[in-house]
């Protein structure tokens, strides 16, 4: 049996291996499952191949990918809860909820609870050391927005968590 060659371009193979793992984690918060998560990631690389004569010239690959990856996340958490609120409707609020369990909030479930850009902002801080200027580049918003999604999901963070808020971390 012959055995093709795992190369596709140069520079994309070294770019998914070296990146792939930071970029999953920037995404895994994001979407409902971790399967959701590494179909975002695949996506968001695939996308990358199919334009690698502009994406390979970037002075950031990586940050391209994450982009796409992070957006995409988005779109689906946004369809998720549309379909979950479509659902209410057609069939009401379950009858019971389950009780949280006794060791408090999860803070994934915490996260998934802010919005957008909250979530994106936090998450490419404090679990991808992202700075804020890095951040506001990557998404297109101003440095002082992404200070204040910053500073708002902290504040809801520590709510939800029941955290005292001066314990919460500094930008």
């Amino acid at each position: 049996m012959r055995q093709v060659s795992q190369h596709v371009q140069p520079g994309f193979d070294d770019l998914y291996y070296a990146s792939y793992a930071s970029v999953l984690r920037a995404v895994v918060l994001l979407v409902p499952t971790r399967e959701d998560a590494h179909d975002v990631v695949q996506e968001a690389y695939a996308r990358a191949l199919s334009r690698w004569d502009v994406v390979g010239c970037l002075e950031a690959p990586e940050g391209w990918v994450r982009k796409v990856a992070v957006n995409a996340a988005i779109d689906l958490g946004r369809r998720e809860r549309s379909g979950r609120a479509a659902h209410r409707r057609l069939f009401g609020r379950p009858s019971s909820v389950p009780a949280p369990d006794s060791e408090g909030v999860d803070v994934a479930r915490a996260l998934a609870t802010l919005p957008a850009a909250q979530r994106q902002a936090i998450v490419l801080h404090y679990l991808l050391d992202l700075s804020v200027a890095q951040i506001a580049d990557e998404t297109g918003r101003p440095v002082n927005t992404v200070k204040t999604n910053l500073a708002r999901g902290r504040t809801a963070l520590a709510a939800r968590l029941r955290v005292p808020a001066e314990a919460t971390l500094d930008v």
